[in-house]
């Protein structure tokens, strides 16, 4: 994700050609941090690169995150990620190629937490398989009243679906712990552009390496 705390980077499209040798297949950004024209040529040479693109909502209110869905629509991001707004959100993404993961559990405040039980989740991941959604954006490491790799199991219960884990992943044991839970995949941001996945190493090219040599 080019964001740095739940935001896009002011200089996202410069970032995005210093990172390009490095062949990422999959590339994203938040709703918010810089304006919906920066987000649409953003956009637009993350597909020029051959990636796959996601915009995550982050936005907290009602209104922000419809008015998100519209971007991501009328920009075409493959998939679009949160919000809770789950039957507003498809009803604007019908017709489009936009897959949608949103939210389950009750996050609430920016930076995103995560409110909810195990149950609850596995409920909610279910409801919206059963709405048509490709899966869900689950903030596990953003937990505030369950352990996060139970909420991942619960999740992984709850859908068939994709199951990505966004928010806080910070160390290389984290990404072995949400493979054998069951996740398909997770975000890094703010841990790579800070140094501190790979406190020894300098350059977020580095720190992108160290990340992809711990899904190996």
């Amino acid at each position: 994700m080019l964001t740095r705390s739940d935001q896009t980077v002011t200089d996202c499209l410069e970032v995005l050609d210093d990172i390009r040798p490095l062949g990422l297949t999959h590339i994203g950004f938040k709703d918010v941090g810089v304006s919906p024209e920066v987000l649409a040529e953003l956009q637009h040479r993350i597909k020029a690169s051959g990636a796959t693109s996601y915009m995550e909502v982050v936005s907290t209110s009602r209104e922000a995150c419809l008015r998100s869905a519209r971007v991501a629509r009328d920009i075409g991001v493959d998939r679009l990620l949160g919000g809770t707004q789950v039957d507003e959100v498809l009803a604007i993404l019908a017709g489009s190629a936009v897959r949608y993961l949103p939210f389950p559990g009750r996050p609430f405040e920016h930076p995103t937490r995560l409110a909810g039980t195990p149950a609850q989740i596995e409920d909610d991941c279910r409801r919206f398989q059963a709405m048509g959604c490709a899966g869900v954006d689950l903030l596990a490491y953003r937990a505030t009243e369950a352990d996060p790799l139970e909420l991942v199991r619960a999740a992984r219960r709850g859908t068939s679906g994709v199951l990505l884990v966004a928010g806080s992943v910070q160390r290389p044991e984290q990404i072995r712990d949400l493979a054998a839970a069951g996740a398909d995949a997770f975000t890094i941001g703010s841990a790579a552009f800070d140094g501190s996945f790979a406190p020894r190493l300098g350059s977020l090219r580095s720190q992108l390496r160290a990340v992809l040599d711990a899904c190996a």
